[in-house]
């Protein structure tokens, strides 16, 4: 046998094992298929809005800060604040009294007066003008935080009637001609849409248990207490009115 045939022969046999495993062996596994991605949920759909519509307007007006102070309630109120800071303002009164004497007494005296008691005058008055203008900003401060403290109370429940006797009348507008921020410049007197009167009765009748204080006697002592002008102002004669109207609370 040829030496050569026998090499090649030897070869062959070694590799054909490899050769016919790699023939047979079997294909490695495809990826399965992936299944299809659930679609992304809808989004749910918003309410449709309301479609707004006209309607006949019934429309009422109001003085809220007039109804409130002279319904009995609120006159009644004023009046405890006013009493309470009455014995105040007689003592600024005779403060005052006390002041304009030692006005007096600086303008019209004699030459004899000496330096001295020149100078004992002006301390003195100094001393007194600045305890009044001490004690008047501090009662102004006190007055005007307790009337107002003592109007809230009663807007809360007048509010609370005005809108039952509106709702119950069938008005579909409010709008309150006592404030200075009021957007009604004009309004017709007859027929009249001001139902402030009528609101003091209702809150009248519904509280039967607090009436009207009696009016009070002018004092000599002291003049009247003006409110501040944050503070409920007086009714005024004719509508519109214009005069400065705390809002009332917010329910």
């Amino acid at each position: 046998m040829n030496r050569k045939y026998v090499v090649l022969s030897a070869l062959v046999a070694c590799l054909l094992p490899v050769t016919v495993v790699a023939q047979v062996s079997p294909a490695p596994p495809s990826a399965a298929p992936s299944e299809p991605a659930a679609a992304p949920a809808a989004a749910p759909a918003e309410p449709a809005m309301p479609v707004p519509q006209a309607f006949p307007a019934k429309v009422a007006l109001i003085a809220f800060e007039e109804c409130v102070v002279n319904t009995n309630e609120g006159l009644r109120a004023m009046e405890a604040v006013q009493k309470k800071y009455e014995p105040k303002q007689a003592e600024l009164t005779t403060l005052g009294n006390e002041i304009a004497s030692l006005q007096k007494q600086l303008q019209s005296a004699p030459a004899s007066m000496t330096d001295e008691q020149r100078a004992t005058l002006t301390r003195n008055l100094d001393a007194k003008q600045k305890q009044y203008n001490r004690d008047m900003s501090d009662d102004k401060d006190s007055y005007t935080s307790d009337l107002q403290t003592a109007y809230g109370k009663v807007a809360q429940k007048v509010n609370a009637v005005l809108v039952s006797y509106v709702e119950k009348n069938g008005y579909t507008i409010l709008l309150d001609v006592g404030s200075q921020q009021s957007n009604v410049m004009w309004a017709a007197r007859e027929p009249s849409a001001d139902i402030t009167e009528e609101v003091i009765k209702a809150y009248n009748a519904s509280t039967p248990e607090i009436t009207a204080p009696p009016p009070a006697a002018p004092s000599s002592s002291a003049a009247p207490r003006k409110p501040a002008a944050s503070t409920p102002a007086q009714k005024p004669a004719t509508a519109p009115r214009t005069t400065t109207t705390p809002k009332p609370p917010s329910q």
